[in-house]
């Protein structure tokens, strides 16, 4: 009786910090600097001081970031919590935030203003962003909760959606497809251009990078779903199906991106890796390797993430929630997931060969040159099979019932520190209750388990992570990378999580929102306070701890870039 009382409050108090933690952003998170506030987030806060978290540009000085791109899972947070409490306030807060940025602050286009190089200054509501950056619009990997949006106003969406394809194809016929769209264009039909089958790997000015292609993907096929919009959906797919026909035609491994960077200027002394001086792998790998080394055809930690992490769990979520129309989809990221089990998997490290997409090894590789993978004479690595890829091999396993997709979903769990989750779901496990593991996207797999199997060994696992998480990561009413971090994120992923958990305790999860594995970022120039300017990533500021200085945070860490 006591294990079951102690399981019980143990439920009921990482419950009750979900909803410290939304009440706590719904009244020191939002607009304070007006006397009539607009109903909008700031993007986070000071824990100590209260101080919502600021960017210092260049030209423009400090600005407090409201960036509805990085706030998609705080409102799957708040949603969620409202469908569990049947309390519509939380669910209101962020509708009020959404529909304030439809009616005050899109381009004449239907554009929002936000992504990876623009966002909302909280304090004068001007959009404002990196000038080095040029104000453009990017999305990569956010994978925004369209649903919401559109139950907000549909009209809108729509009008975004075709927005956001318009500003990032540059060329319809050539698919010329890039990471960076310009605001103001005019939009008209953009579904109706006829659709062209170009080779693989041809030049193009646009950078065709995955976690780009993947927004892309994600909204046009939600808006089919939402909408009913067909011409959106055959667009969904002939992106998705570019990447496919980019694979290698032997592994099936592949590909991060479907076009080749065209070279339309000369490096000279310029020793930095950018694109316009041509595809990157070729000239850093080309002397030896030939033709096989171009960035399209690299298979490493980030791109491997983007593809057979975030991609496949996308593309999964498109083909269950539309059925026979996604057929096709989930035949693609089948087939891509198999590959890459078969090819990069080392089953006795839990970990990826770094590699050339026609199965060519670089693990152990040491460079000769310096570019951009890395100086001359380092060593490039393997990778470890994290929670992510557990994500998508159990989920791609309930889409399709294929055993070779468990036996790499049960592998990556043993190695990720989770037990035998069994010889197929519900039988014949032994998991690990006394698993360290505070990842929330472990606790997201695990519950995708459960509620293929209903099996109460799987809710216990996820019981043991949450109480990690909780540990971890909740401090003063909000949730940080631990007890040392002095900046919370509101877009955290743990108290969704926590939440996602509580649905399935009350047997609620078909209520709430599905974790897809989006999540928005920054990144530009800062100014430092000693005067010097850094290209920072908006999550480096989180992981700031209690005393340090930002300078010393983001100049002496090593923390690894982003992609």
């Amino acid at each position: 009786m006591k294990a079951h009382t102690d399981v019980v409050e143990s439920d009921r108090t990482r419950l009750n910090a979900v909803i410290e933690f939304c009440d706590n952003v719904l009244e020191n998170g939002r607009d304070n600097y007006r006397k009539n506030p607009v109903p909008l987030f700031s993007d986070g806060i000071n824990i100590d001081t209260g101080e919502h978290i600021t960017w210092n540009f260049c030209d423009t000085g400090e600005a407090v970031i409201s960036n509805m791109a990085t706030q998609q899972n705080l409102f799957r947070t708040l949603t969620s919590l409202s469908y569990l409490l049947d309390e519509p306030v939380y669910k209101e807060a962020a509708k009020d935030s959404i529909r304030y940025h439809f009616d005050h602050l899109v381009d004449k286009s239907g554009l929002l203003q936000w992504g990876g190089h623009k966002f909302i200054d909280l304090k004068t509501l001007n959009a404002v962003g990196p000038v080095e950056k040029e104000y453009v619009h990017e999305l990569k990997n956010c994978l925004p909760y369209y649903d919401l949006m559109y139950e907000v106003n549909p009209e809108a969406t729509k009008k975004f959606i075709e927005a956001f394809w318009n500003a990032h194809v540059y060329d319809w016929d050539d698919l010329d497809v890039g990471r960076h769209g310009r605001y103001g264009l005019e939009v008209d039909h953009v579904w109706d251009h006829e659709l062209v089958q170009r080779p693989s790997f041809r030049e193009s000015l646009g950078l065709s990078f995955i976690n780009t292609g993947n927004d892309l993907i994600y909204a046009a096929a939600s808006l089919y779903r939402l909408s009913g919009d067909k011409g959106a959906l055959k667009w969904a797919k002939h992106l998705a199906y570019q990447f496919v026909s980019a694979r290698d035609e032997n592994t099936g491994l592949g590909a991060y991106q479907f076009t080749q960077p065209k070279k339309v200027e000369e490096p000279g002394e310029d020793k930095r890796t950018l694109s316009k001086y041509g595809d990157r792998a070729q000239r850093q790998f080309g002397p030896e390797f030939g033709d096989i080394a171009i960035e399209a055809r690299m298979l490493r930690a980030g791109g491997a993430s983007s593809i057979y992490g975030r991609n496949a769990l996308m593309q999964l979520q498109i083909a269950g929630e539309i059925g026979e129309d996604g057929r096709d989809i989930l035949d693609w990221t089948y087939k891509g997931l198999i590959s890459f089990a078969k090819y990069a998997y080392i089953p006795e490290t839990n970990s990826f060969r770094t590699m050339f997409t026609d199965g060519t090894e670089l693990t152990g590789y040491v460079l000769k040159r310096d570019g951009y993978y890395g100086k001359a004479g380092s060593e490039l690595k393997s990778y470890f099979a994290h929670c992510g890829y557990l994500l998508s091999y159990s989920r791609a396993f309930l889409e399709t019932g294929d055993t070779d997709l468990w036996e790499m979903a049960r592998s990556i769990a043993k190695g990720n520190g989770f037990g035998d989750l069994g010889i197929k779901p519900g039988e014949g496990m032994n998991v690990n209750l006394q698993t360290d593991c505070s990842d929330p996207i472990a606790l997201f797999a695990v519950l995708d388990l459960y509620k293929a199997a209903k099996c109460e060994e799987y809710l216990n696992l996820g019981r043991a992570i949450a109480n990690n998480i909780f540990k971890r990561s909740f401090h003063k009413g909000y949730f940080t990378g631990d007890a040392s971090k002095v900046n919370a994120k509101f877009d955290a992923l743990e108290p969704f999580a926590l939440i996602s958990l509580q649905a399935a305790i009350e047997d609620k999860l078909e209520m709430i929102p599905d974790f897809v594995n989006g999540a928005g970022f920054i990144s530009g120039n800062y100014l430092f306070p000693d005067g010097t300017v850094e290209t920072v990533f908006d999550w480096e500021l989180y992981h700031l701890k209690r005393g340090e200085s930002i300078e010393a945070l983001i100049k002496g860490s090593g923390l690894p870039d982003g992609n």
